[in-house]
């Protein structure tokens, strides 16, 4: 089935097309082994055809954004990663509105919006990878999340395209639920005019505050436990007495405590392993249970 599956991905999609790539290449993290396909579609109609073709193979399949907030195990990927960074179209729209699809970084909608003199997105200035992971993880920052800006969502289930209001989508901290296999294209934000001034001033705040208290200079995905209610995971793995601590080449970042780190030569194990020391030692220590936020996924 995978070689009938590469040759027709092969031939029919416009994109680009790699076979057996190292998904260590595209994520932050820097680990995790290969994908049978690595697809980068040209367009929305190229996707919807590579999930017509996926579908039809009964293949499985990946996105990937920017590849933050992601841990691909050593067996990498059985099926074919997607990757959207061909979807960057950004767009202004009447009513103090901005369109972007997957692809957009986080940084260039925010800049885009600056440009415009438009405000409500600045707290992703720090956040890194892609408008598309952003909403899937409902990612935030300084009590401000994307779902507060988001005015409709644009999704593929199947080959379908739907268009969902921000009332009606299930969303919560750090999380949104979707429909198995249903990918994010695109979204709409209303947001709010404000002074050039104000709008530079909450950037560079923003941008500060990540200077100072996630100074990590290392390959990482960025947070990798959820906070529990009410508490910062830092502080629990900090009192665990596990800042610093190392497992391989992965180690709890020495700058910021929620931060796993790639030392050089880490392997998925080592954050595996790593993670569940952790998750051992916070609630021997404290009696709560941590939860990873990075998406895990592939096969050992």
């Amino acid at each position: 089935m995978t070689g009938g599956l590469r040759t027709l991905v092969r031939v029919r999609l416009r994109g680009e097309v790699l076979f057996d790539e190292p998904l260590s290449l595209h994520t932050s993290l820097k680990v995790g082994g290969t994908a049978d396909i690595f697809a980068v579609p040209a367009d929305l109609d190229d996707l919807r055809v590579l999930l017509q073709i996926i579908t039809k193979a009964g293949g499985a399949y990946l996105v990937i954004g920017g590849g933050y907030n992601l841990l691909v195990r050593d067996g990498g990927f059985r099926g074919v990663a997607i990757s959207l960074r061909n979807f960057r179209s950004l767009e202004e729209l009447p009513g103090n509105r901005v369109s972007a699809e997957a692809g957009v970084t986080n940084g260039a909608l925010v800049r885009f919006a600056e440009e415009r003199r438009l405000t409500g997105m600045e707290f992703l200035i720090g956040i890194p990878g892609t408008v598309g992971g952003a909403i899937s993880v409902n990612a935030g920052a300084h009590g401000e999340a994307v779902m507060d800006r988001l005015e409709t969502l644009t999704t593929l289930r199947g080959v379908s395209m739907v268009t969902t209001a921000r009332a009606e989508l299930d969303c919560g901290y750090r999380s949104l639920s979707l429909a198995p296999g249903e990918i994010v294209v695109g979204a709409t934000f209303r947001l709010a005019v404000g002074g050039a001034a104000e709008i530079e001033a909450r950037i560079e705040g923003f941008l500060a505050h990540r200077r100072n208290a996630q100074r990590v200079s290392h390959p990482n995905a960025g947070s990798f436990f959820r906070n529990p209610e009410g508490l910062q995971a830092w502080r629990l793995i900090d009192a665990a007495g596990l800042r610093g601590y190392r497992i391989g080449g992965a180690q709890v970042s020495e700058a910021h405590a929620n931060f796993l780190v790639n030392r050089g030569g880490g392997t998925a194990r080592d954050f595996l392993e790593l993670a569940a020391l952790i998750k051992e030692k916070v609630k021997e220590q404290s009696g709560i249970a941590l939860e990873e936020e990075v998406k895990i996924v592939g096969v050992e």
